[in-house]
Formats: structure tokens, sequence, C-alpha cells
């Protein structure tokens, strides 16, 4: 790709009043393909897809097999053209730049026809899942996709300018380090003061400097006394994400001010990796602020193909997703994109911990010395741009490339393998670390995930296991063996990756189909599934436990099975993620103390099957439902285990609380319970998981009135006075499609509206599980849904995310329920 920029003689401006001017390069650009065939204008940011479509050249990317028919765009060689009129006299500069924030990928940049520069790593400032992957299509973009913009300035000017809140332990006070980094242009020194002012922390304090001329660093020490409460950052769900404002203002010789701002958040955060009673290895838990902290969530990928579509609302509705969810943490992988600036923003005003990689992944890179020269460019920058952020909570050097490489995943011969041990470790050890470890000193760094952390680095920066469950973060793929059997999961330290497939919603497939696409055996269907076998998987899966559909109606019949997907996917990840917080306190087999449950993966890049549970556009799966109960604070988890029936409590919280637990028992075939139970008062430790409930199965059946494993179910919550503490949770005695008494329910709903909500009264004829409420394309959620519906009458909120009417609602509503398709 060519950037020809070209610059216009004609001058305007009559001289320098500031100290520096930016004339933005933003808006209409000429854009050619390589044999001057195709000209069309195109917007800056974007790519060359995005401009195709908004002059009607192509249809959506994402439509049908467009992904294929618009290869060509990929393989075509294009220039981006602008000329334009600076509106300043360019020689009463002292120094002028052009900047390029992000330039997609590889670039020779002509500025009136002369190269001034070239471009091959899009993470710095001047994708690989650009080119697919198992959940994603295969648009490797084109373009000029952030800001593009000419500065100039005299004397000097501010290039960066980042900080680091740093807790001083002995002292029991808070500091502040300042970096500022100053291009200086005048040819003699530039002295001047720095007032650096926080107004609600009653600090403020004022230094000397003196810039030599160039490139030059200047860092404050920014002393808070320890006489001054300082409210600290919390997660989601454990305090407030409380900030400070903060500004620093550059008074230099020759009448130049230099005043910026910005939010100061303080918080602590450690990695703590030490022996367990009990169990060989060591632990692998976050402490935030000094307080042990599960990690609940998911992970994260670029929220699509391109990404001039991300729009900051876009971006807003899936992170308010993650906290609705009860969530606190995403892990940015490494296969994607370091995201802009808003979304760190807004992960720290939303509480959402940051796992973030750098951005490997999945392969075994060069280490050559221009390679490496890139690596360390993009690195030191983007730890510049992000530490900052009190959400980013850990550095990780890639995503899954010591498991490839210890475990082989590419042939690599036994004679060779030292080699490529070597160059792992040049990489992320002597370049990626070393730079972490220069430029950011408030959170920890690890080479990989999965990875064995300090045993990874005792063993030589590579462990012979790199999955253990004894040591460090494991991912964890099982898609044959069954998922409600929770003693195939791994009793790890911290599950960083964990998954089941589901297809989208239709009314999501709808918009990029046609009739004839709409068969789980269609050409679309086995082409949007990027996962080998992955359809076949969700198939096996469902059938262990539910009926499959077999409608005459080939339509209701695709329906019914993106359904049970959905409903198979959701309990699933239910199970592998309760047995997960469960083990959070105990050690069975040597195996547990799990603080950390991140399933994969948060959303959709196009709509397609996936592991998301978010769809794409942001609608919520049933798994998302399911994640807003099975993340919840307080949560009781039901499970068997050598034909005892056991509820555990599972806390969150800081403090302790006292309360019931509650067990009842329905036959499929009747709305009110066989049996009731409420156990003494327990007191729930903060923190924690216990033992709440035992009770050998056999017993339990037969206080029911008899029941039967295929006729009963069991649900329970939690409750102090009358006032309920947690979801209520279920917990299924046999399969369902061995289920004995289940009839088909007939589900009403009567739609009225309270202010900007919708209100959904239901009512029932019979027991439904997995009772999905759906509004078709109507963008918002609702308050619970995939729900088990034990009790006549349920009411549930929808809360739209774009005005709507109760008319609107009331023709798309429509209910399934698992006795629709049986």
């Amino acid at each position: 790709m060519r950037l020809h920029l070209l610059l216009l003689l004609a001058l305007c401006g009559t001289g320098t009043t500031a100290a520096a001017l930016s004339y933005s390069l933003r808006g209409n650009w000429s854009i050619c393909n390589g044999n001057g065939s195709l000209e069309l204008p195109g917007a800056v940011p974007g790519c060359v897809h995005s401009a195709l479509f908004q002059q009607g050249l192509i249809q959506d990317s994402y439509y049908r097999f467009n992904d294929l028919n618009y290869r060509w765009i990929s393989l075509d060689n294009w220039t981006y053209s602008k000329e334009f009129k600076i509106p300043f006299e360019i020689s009463k500069w002292q120094k002028v730049n052009l900047i390029l924030e992000g330039v997609d990928t590889i670039s020779k940049i002509l500025f009136n026809e002369v190269t001034i520069g070239e471009t091959d790593n899009m993470f710095n400032r001047y994708e690989q899942c650009s080119f697919s992957w198992d959940w994603g299509p295969s648009f490797p973009t084109q373009g000029i996709w952030k800001d593009v913009r000419i500065e100039a300035y005299n004397i000097c000017h501010l290039n960066d300018f980042t900080f680091s809140p740093i807790y001083d332990k002995s002292a029991q006070a808070w500091n502040l380090e300042i970096e500022a980094t100053f291009d200086v242009v005048s040819s003699k020194p530039v002295g001047g003061q720095v007032i650096v002012a926080i107004p609600k922390l009653q600090t403020q304090q004022m230094y000397n400097l003196e810039l030599q001329p160039g490139k030059r660093i200047v860092e404050l020490f920014l002393n808070i006394s320890k006489n001054i409460t300082v409210e600290t950052w919390w997660p989601h769900g454990h305090g407030n994400q409380t900030g400070y404002n903060m500004t620093i203002l550059f008074e230099l010789d020759g009448g130049l001010n230099i005043e910026k701002s910005a939010k100061v958040y303080f918080r602590t955060v450690e990695l703590i990796e030490e022996p367990i009673k009990g169990s060989p290895g060591l632990s692998f838990y976050f402490k935030i602020n000094g307080f042990p902290i599960f990690l609940k969530g998911s992970n994260w990928i670029p929220a699509d193909s391109f990404q001039d579509r991300v729009t900051s609302e876009l971006l807003r509705l899936l992170l308010q997703s993650v906290v609705d969810a009860n969530m606190n943490t995403l892990r940015v992988w490494g296969g994607g994109i370091y995201e802009q600036d808003e979304f760190y923003e807004l992960c720290d005003e939303l509480g959402i911990m940051v796992w973030q990689d750098f951005m490997f992944a999945c392969a075994l890179y060069p280490t050559d010395q221009g390679f490496l020269d890139s690596v360390r460019a993009e690195v030191a920058y983007q730890i510049k741009r992000l530490k900052s952020h009190p959400s980013i909570i850990i550095w990780s050097g890639n995503n899954e490339n010591e498991e490839a490489l210890m475990m082989n995943w590419y042939h690599i011969s036994i004679t060779d393998r030292p080699i490529y041990i070597k160059d792992y470790v040049t990489l992320y050890v002597e370049n990626i670390r070393e730079l972490v470890l220069a430029g950011d000193k408030s959170r920890p760094f690890i080479t990989s995930s999965p990875t064995n952390g300090a045993e990874t680095v005792a063993e030589g920066w590579v462990s012979q296991n790199p999955n253990s469950n004894y040591f460090g973060d494991v991912h964890f793929y099982d898609y044959i063996s069954d998922c409600w059997n929770w003693k195939v999961f791994p009793r790890a330290r911290f599950a960083s990756e964990y998954g089941y497939q589901s297809w989208p919603s239709f009314s999501t497939l709808e918009k990029v189909s046609s009739t004839e696409d709409w068969s789980f055996s269609s050409k679309f269907s086995l082409h949007r599934q990027h996962h080998e076998g992955g359809n076949k998987q969700m198939l096996y899966q469902a059938g262990l436990h539910f009926k499959l559909p077999k409608s005459t109606d080939p339509l209701r019949t695709f329906k019914d099975t993106i359904y049970l997907t959905q409903v198979m996917q959701a309990q699933c990840v239910k199970t592998e993620t309760e047995f997960y917080r469960r083990s959070r306190s105990e050690i069975v087999d040597q195996q547990g103390h799990t603080m950390g449950a991140l399933y994969w993966q948060l959303n959709d890049i196009w709509q397609a099957p996936s592991w998301a549970s978010l769809e794409y556009g942001g609608k919520w799966k049933m798994l998302h439902y399911f994640a807003q109960n099975f993340f919840a604070p307080l949560l009781p988890v039901g499970f068997e285990n050598e034909n005892t029936f056991y509820i555990y409590g599972v806390s969150d919280l800081h403090s302790d609380y006292s309360m019931t637990l509650t067990v009842r028992v329905h036959t499929w075939s009747s709305l009110e319970p066989v049996c009731s139970c409420v156990t003494e008062h327990l007191v729930m430790k903060g923190g924690e998981a216990v033992r709440l409930y035992e009770e050998p199965v056999s017993q339990l059946l037969r206080r029911c009135g008899n029941c039967t494993r295929e006729s009963c179910v069991v649900s329970f919550y939690l409750s102090a006075d009358h006032e309920l503490l947690s979801p209520t949770n279920y917990h299924f005695l046999s399969s369902l499609k061995e289920a004995v008494g289940l009839c088909k329910a007939q589900i009403t709903a009567i739609i009225s509206q309270q202010g900007d909500i919708f209100v959904f009264d239901l009512e029932t004829s019979a027991v439904a599980p997995f009772v999905w409420l759906d509004v078709g394309s109507i963008p918002g959620r609702f308050s619970d849904n995939g729900f088990l519906m034990t009790e006549k009458t349920r009411t549930i909120l929808f809360y739209p995310w774009e005005p709507t009417s109760k008319s609107e609602l009331e023709q798309s509503f429509h209910v399934t329920s698992l006795t629709d398709i049986y």
C-alpha cells in the first residue's frame, strides 16, 4: 500500500501565535488500486473494504460467501492520496511532523513524490486474526486505520506523557511517577518550571527543569501526604472506581505553556505464587489493594474485522454487558489488536480488570534484528500508551506459544528444538520482558498463557508441561467428554481459556444469509463454521442430554437446532465455571485453589458459530444470561459425587453473611414443589467456597414423594430475612432427554411499559426448562433468560438499547422452551 500526500505550495497564514499547531488530515482521501483501473473516495480513518462498500462497489463483506468473493481486495495494492493546503506558514516553524497513528500494514509513504517513510507493523504509531481464525473470517484489511495529522511547533514539544501510581509500603503513602518526553528543537537549553496538581487530594508540587536540545525525558516524583485519604480503584463488584483529576502545567522559556490533564487511579496489584499446604506446586492468584480477587470473565477479541466500524457506542454496549453479567475481567487475547484508548478508559470507568497479551499468538516468530527492532518499538510504545490504566493488571508475552513449542504443535525435530527455544527466550524474555520491567514496575509480567509462571522461569523460561494444574494458568477444551460431568475439568490454579461453541440467533444470521442457507447442513452453514468438526461436535454434545429437533419443517428444524446449541453451550459453560468457582477454597487429590475463570470468548467478530456469549452487534446469547447467574457474587452450586448431592456456597464478598439455604424439588409434571427444606442460619465466609448441604440422592428421592431421577428436578437459593441473596440455581438428576412428565408448556406474556423499561408478565401451563424470550432484531436485553420456569407466573424486564415501542415488541416477541422441540 502507498500513501501519497501532495502539499500545494499556496500557503496561507500570517505568523505564529501558538506554541504548536495541529492540522488534521482526516476525512476524504482518494483511493486507487494497483493498476489504476479503480479509483474512489474513501474516509480516513478507514480501510479499503469500507470505502468500496460505502461507494456501493461491493456488498456487505459479511454477507454469505463474500469473505471468499472479496479476497481480490486484499491481494491488490492500493494507494491513498490527498492534496491539501496547510493553513499556516511552514517557514515560521522549527519542526513540522507528519503523524500517522496507525497504518495497516505494509506501506510506503510519499510526500510531494518523495518517499519519507515505510511501515510494516500495524501495532506501532507512524492484525494477525485478520487472516482468519476458527471463529472469524479472513479480511486482511488495508488502510489508514487511525488518525493522521500534521503537527508544527517551535522551541519544544511534549510528545508523550504517562504516569504510574506507586504505593510505598514502608511509608504507607502513595507516590506518582510521571514521565514526559519532549522534542526540544531550540538550539539553546529551555528552562522553566512544572506544576503538578491533584486538587481533591490537596496535592500540588512545583519543579524546576532545564531541557537540553534533542529528545529529552523528564521524570517527576509526586509525593502524596499519608495524612490524605486516598480512595483506591476497585474491580467491579468489590468497590468503587474512584479516580482523581490531575493537571500538569509546563511553564517554559519564551512564554511557552503546555498543559495536560488526566484521570489518576490508585490501586495495587500483586500476582501471588506461593506454596499451598497439601498440594505440590504454587498458587496463582491476584491481590488488588491487598485483597485476593477471584477473576470472573471472558476473553476479548476485536469487535469487528473492520476497525472503522467499532464505534464508541458499540464499545460501551459490549463492555457494559460485561459488568451486567457480573464479570470483573477481560483477557485481551494476543491474536487480535491492542485496543483503542477508549476501550481501556471504559474498563477503568466500569471496573473491568484487563489481562493484556502482547500481540503474538499460536506461532513461532523470527528473531532477526529487523523483526526485533520492530517488536521493541511496538512493545515500548504500547507500554507507554497503556500503563497509566488501573484496569490493566498483568502483561502476558504471548498466547499459547510456550505450549505450542513444548507440546510440539508444529512437529519440530528434537534436534532443532534448542534453536527454537533459544529464539523464544530471545524474543519474549530478553526483549519483551526486558522492556516491560524497564517501562512499567506497577504490574506483573508472564511470558505466555498458558504458562507455569514462576515454575516456567525456574525451568529456563519454557516448562515441560505449560498446562500443568499445579502452576500458573491453563487452557482447556474437550468437546467429546460429557460436559455435565464435572470430573472431566482440570482442577487448576487458574482457567484462562475454556468453552463450547453455539450458533448465533436466527435474527442475527438472517441479515447475512438467504433462504437456501437456512439449514444446518447447507453450504453456508458448513462454510461459516471455521472450527473443524464444530457443527458435529455441537450436535454430539447436545445429543448426550437432549433430543435433537426432528420437525418436518426445515426452517423450524434449523431454528430449533440453533436454540439447542445455545442451550448446550450455556449448560456446559455453566457446569465448568461453577466447578472452578467452588474449587477456590479446597484441595482435592492435591489439586485446587482455583482463582480465575475466563471462558472463551466474550464477543463475535461476525455472524457465525463460535464460542462467544455475545453475538455480533452485542445481542446476548443464552450463555451470557447464564453468566449473569454463575458469576453472581453469592452463588449456591449443586453437584453430585458418588451418588450424593452437594451444595456449596460461593462468595466473592469481603464480609461474612448470615443466611439460609432453601432446597426445593419439583416433578416435571407439576408447578407445585413436592418437597422443600430450609437450613438453619449459615454463616457464609467472605471470599470462600464452603459446603452447605449434602444428602444421598436416594434419600432425597424417597423424602420427596418417591421421586425418581427422571421425574424430578432440584432448585435452591440463598436468602436472609425473606430477601433473595443469590440467583435460584438448579440441578438436573438425569438427562432431559430421559425426563418423565415433561409436557408442552403454553407460555403467554403480557407486555407493559414503565418509563424506558418494558415488563413481561409471563404465565406457563407447565414446568418449562430453558425458557427463551426473543424479540428478534430489537436491540436490548432481558433481566433473565434461558431460565427454568417452575412456577406458574414470573416477571421479566426488558431493557432496550434503542428507542422502541410496546407494539414493536409485541410484533417481534417469541418464546421457546425445551418442551417446544420435544
